[in-house]
């Protein structure tokens, strides 16, 4: 009989969640704890304060972190009205309902092999023709044919910034969109922020710099999906073999009733099986969409598997030069119920949903992005004396990019008002990103100089700007 887990146990616990409205991860409980418990027993205590709602819990497996729960009613979170925006059918509501009902209250469920086996590439369809027909409509860019990857390309550097830290938002990241644009761009870490968190977003850049560069070659196939996984896990996880390796380990979902397959064996007949029917859909949004159910569903490795989904859902986007999906503005809590409805219940209808808006919202961003260029930005023409000053600076004093940051944000702190610093330090970062051999001397540089200072940034300085 299980040991009965009494207040005196759980309220040491609560009280220090309770300190730390913003999120502590186990790990940091442990270590405040008066009394040491073992690992096991305290994850054990954690799940049952979850599960009895007197906290909550954000992220996954090392990324978890608790909360308090709220006690009083409060304002609507901007959470909450992001998701009100997404809208869902009846069916999709009904998902939801079941999933948000405490975990108690819900049905266990395994993984069942018939969910994969019911699906028939080309006959069956998670995405009604209507469905598809209105994704290729709004993302198809009018570029004509190119080979593969060649829009993706023309917007590497947004994609790289805007997927990179959504699909990492989605995973409890607390990077925000500036530090991950200077993380990417300079490789400046975020001050107070988990390192982890900064791995994970780089991770994200080699994985989406793979699929682009590769567009000709990757696939629904062991070399993509593996490879990929390996760029995403890389120094994520505890087993160091493990990215790019299938899982031969149990592993079970944080606040989900589901239990994935535990057989290394059927874990690898299923992931193979998923591959060849991913590769046999024509149309490359029943692909992507595909990707995102059956591939989380069987969870076919150790950690990071939604990611590996989001990402690899871009891969027939890509090949086919379509708006990449960048997962812009989806609500996170959104986002984990509707796969939580594919774990339990098998069905997609609440993912459907949130994928054909965040498709729908991906592409607006990346068709307003064209329409702009070329046109007059208003305020780098009234600070194009400050930006030449700071961008010029630089160049002379042969900085590298990390320095370059750190000194553009300190001569924004003493020159530039506080309204206007953050956006004046974000253009002053992109001037410098696409500076190059045939502009240069706008910014009153001498040839020399940028010579000696292009040896210090490294090859590649120069970002492909959308």
């Amino acid at each position: 009989m299980a040991k009965r887990i009494s207040e005196a146990d759980l309220d040491p616990i609560e009280a220090i969640v309770r300190q730390h409205p913003d999120g502590i991860t186990a790990q940091q409980i442990a270590s405040k704890l008066d009394n040491k418990v073992p690992q096991r027993t305290l994850q054990y205590r954690l799940k049952h304060l979850v599960d009895n709602n007197r906290l909550e819990i954000e992220g996954e497996r090392r990324w978890a972190k608790y909360r308090p729960r709220p006690t009083t009613p409060a304002e609507p979170s901007a959470e909450t009205v992001e998701a009100a925006a997404v809208p869902l059918s009846k069916s999709a509501v009904e998902i939801q309902t079941y999933v948000r009902k405490p975990i108690t209250a819900r049905k266990p469920a395994g993984y069942k092999h018939e969910f994969l086996d019911a699906y028939r590439p080309n006959v069956t369809a998670y995405l009604s023709p209507e469905e598809r027909a209105h994704l290729r409509k709004v993302g198809t860019p009018t570029s004509g044919d190119q080979p593969a990857g060649t829009y993706a390309k023309h917007i590497l550097n947004r994609l790289l910034i805007d997927l990179s830290w959504n699909s990492s938002r989605l995973e409890g990241n607390t990077y925000s969109l500036l530090d991950t644009k200077r993380l990417i761009n300079f490789g400046k870490e975020a001050q107070g922020k988990d390192r982890l968190d900064a791995q994970m977003i780089l991770n994200h850049k080699d994985a989406i710099e793979f699929l682009v560069s590769a567009a000709e070659e990757i696939g629904f196939n062991r070399y993509t999906i593996l490879n990929l996984h390996a760029l995403l896990a890389n120094n994520l996880l505890a087993d160091p073999v493990a990215p790019g390796r299938l899982r031969t380990i149990a592993v079970g979902i944080e606040k989900s009733t589901y239990h994935p397959l535990e057989v290394p064996q059927l874990i690898e007949q299923h992931f193979d099986q998923m591959l060849v029917t991913a590769a046999a859909i024509s149309d490359p949004f029943e692909q992507a969409f595909f990707t995102m159910v059956q591939l989380p569903y069987l969870q076919p490795f150790d950690d990071v598997n939604k990611r590996v989904s989001r990402l690899a859902a871009n891969i027939p986007l890509i090949k086919a030069n379509l708006t990449p999906l960048a997962f812009t503005e989806v609500p996170r809590a959104l986002y984990t119920d509707s796969v939580l409805g594919v774990y339990e219940l098998n069905k997609t209808d609440l993912l459907k949903d949130v994928f054909k808006w965040a498709y729908e919202r991906s592409a607006a961003r990346y068709a307003a992005v064209k329409q702009s260029l070329g046109e007059p930005d208003a305020f780098r023409l009234v600070h194009r004396i400050e930006l030449r000053e700071v961008v010029s600076e630089v160049v002379r004093n042969r900085l590298g990019r990390a320095d370059a940051a750190s000194y553009i944000e300190r001569w924004a702190n003493e020159k530039i008002g506080q309204p206007e610093r953050e956006q004046f330090t974000d253009i002053a970062e992109d001037e410098l990103l696409g500076l190059h051999e045939g502009n240069f001397a706008r910014y009153q540089i001498k040839p020399s100089e940028f010579t000696a200072w292009q040896a210090v940034w490294g090859e590649g300085t120069a970002a492909q700007k959308a």
